[in-house]
């Protein structure tokens, strides 16, 4: 199963559309998680429209139509590992912790808001995934998306995808 996960897409405000590379993965991918700020809807009917799957929650800059079409935080079970998207987690100091008490149920966390790709594992069994952002690299140096693969109940192939700049 192939996963492709972005966050903090902040569409129109900080690009106008999505990177080519980033939408040229779509059809390659089983499942598609967003981890919220999209502002706009425009940008969720184009990834439901085009997604096999989409697992998806709105962010702290995702206005009323948005919060009303998707949930706080997102759970499923993809051929059995325990998925969990959220926008937040808090300060970077002692996400790990948090996060594990917060989703004892969880194998993997999807999450976004900072814009800076992060991948660690929490008491040796949480996997925290940011994908930073494909729209506004912020103080990084560039924008960038992931990519991962399930296989045999196990998270695999985690890849961070730095996109060229715009133009």
């Amino acid at each position: 199963m192939r996963l492709l996960l972005m966050s903090d897409t902040h569409l129109p405000r900080r690009a106008k559309a999505l990177p080519g590379e980033l939408l040229e993965r779509l059809p390659d991918a089983d499942v598609v998680v967003h981890a919220g700020d999209w502002v706009d809807l425009a940008t969720l009917d184009l990834l439901q429209e085009r997604s096999r799957r989409l697992i998806a929650v709105y962010g702290n800059n995702d206005g009323p139509e948005l919060r009303a079409r998707l949930p706080e935080v997102a759970r499923a079970e993809l051929d059995g590992v325990r998925l969990g998207v959220v926008h937040e987690t808090g300060a970077a100091r002692g996400r790990e912790r948090r996060c594990a008490e917060r989703f004892p149920e969880l194998d993997v966390l999807v999450f976004g808001h900072s814009h800076i790709p992060w991948d660690s594992t929490a008491e040796g069994r949480l996997r925290l995934l940011n994908p930073g952002s494909p729209t506004d690299r912020r103080r990084q140096p560039h924008c960038t998306f992931m990519t991962a693969a399930i296989e045999a109940g196990r998270l695999t192939a985690v890849e961070l995808h730095r996109l060229p700049p715009r133009r």
